[in-house]
């Protein structure tokens, strides 16, 4: 792929509308990306599984895995004045969800502007001003007046998907896309391709690749993804959360432009060391940029996967994201091709005498 053709992915996957359990926006570009080049399987909860037209079907099986989903809202009931009051879909800090623009799926899967609001300063007590914010006080108003309003004429209904309504865009002086929604579209770039440089490529594995969908609400998607694949180990793509702009510089282990993250430990998986170890070799035999990390939260689909039957040595290749979870985010375009190309050299390299030893 050429970097206009990269550069265009990634902002479409960024700019897709895809909360958790309404990813088919996601599911569709992942096809027309990898079209004419293997085959799709997509399950009842939008898992898409794709398998590349090469395969060696006696050897033992890969997964490669990104999710689909982003955080985001969903309708929870509409109030007289056609206001929506809504819930966190996924994980949120309530301070940033205030005033955010939005998008509302109607029933006929267009969608509605609106923002975000809260009882304005002046018209509040001198007690509500200074106490926490929270997303019970807020609102979602666009633009309506009454219910039937909200009903009848933008017709939107309970359970309407919401997402942040925010353009992405590449700036290349500084390398940085922009947006919305890395977490995990920039992982499901970077899956992509993935497949592609391994296009026609003689490998030792048999490839499948699981776009998997509701990761932000408990890794529900992997959890069923990996049934059907039933691998012998997996790489997981994912969008990690950036610490380089508030940490202790001793403490940084997810900063931009020093290439991917491989997590060592959270609280939902430790990862396989012998795996890990092979990753970090192989990364620094190519001079591959990478950083490490330890992370006392967060949880990747790799917990899913690596806890399926036996248990599936699992690593995950994260691509630094600042303010993950947020509205906006950044992140970089030299990390984003330094994670496939991890990658790639790891899946050329692999044998079953290899993934015997981890």
């Amino acid at each position: 792929m050429t970097k206009t053709e990269n550069i265009d992915l990634i902002k479409a996957l960024s700019n897709a509308n895809g909360v958790s359990g309404f990813e088919d926006e996601v599911v569709s570009l992942y096809q027309k990306a990898l079209q004419d080049s293997g085959t799709f399987e997509v399950d009842h909860m939008l898992n898409c599984i794709y398998t590349p037209g090469f395969q060696n079907a006696d050897a033992p099986t890969v997964m490669l895995d990104a999710h689909s989903d982003e955080v985001g809202f969903i309708t929870q009931a509409i109030t007289p004045s056609g206001t929506l009051r809504f819930l966190p879909v996924g994980s949120w800090i309530d301070a940033n969800i205030a005033a955010a623009r939005v998008r509302v799926k109607t029933r006929l899967g267009t969608y509605v502007t609106g923002v975000v609001a809260s009882k304005p300063p002046h018209f509040m007590s001198a007690s509500e001003k200074t106490r926490p914010v929270s997303y019970e006080d807020m609102v979602i108003d666009i633009g309506s007046s009454s219910y039937l309003e909200t009903v009848d004429d933008y017709q939107i209904d309970i359970g309407a998907p919401i997402v942040v309504d925010v353009a992405c865009d590449y700036r290349e002086s500084s390398d940085l896309f922009f947006g919305k929604a890395f977490d995990c579209r920039i992982g499901v770039a970077a899956m992509i391709r993935t497949l592609k440089c391994l296009n026609d490529s003689p490998l030792n594995v048999n490839l499948k690749a699981s776009l998997s969908a509701q990761e932000e609400v408990g890794l529900r998607g992997a959890r069923v993804s990996v049934q059907t694949i039933k691998p012998d180990l997996a790489i997981v793509f994912e969008g990690c959360p950036a610490d380089d702009t508030f940490s202790e510089p001793y403490m940084i282990q997810s900063a931009l432009h020093k290439g991917p993250m491989l997590r060592h430990f959270d609280v939902s998986m430790i990862t396989n060391p012998r795996f890990q170890r092979y990753a970090l070799d192989i990364a620094k035999k190519y001079n591959l940029p990478v950083q490490e990390s330890v992370r006392k939260g967060g949880g990747t689909n790799g917990a899913a996967i690596n806890a399926y039957e036996k248990g599936v040595p699992a690593i995950v290749i994260g691509i630094p994201v600042r303010y993950a979870h947020t509205s906006y985010g950044f992140v970089s375009y030299a990390d984003f091709i330094t994670a496939s190309d991890l990658a790639v050299e790891i899946l050329r390299s692999l044998n079953q005498t290899i993934i015997d030893s981890f």
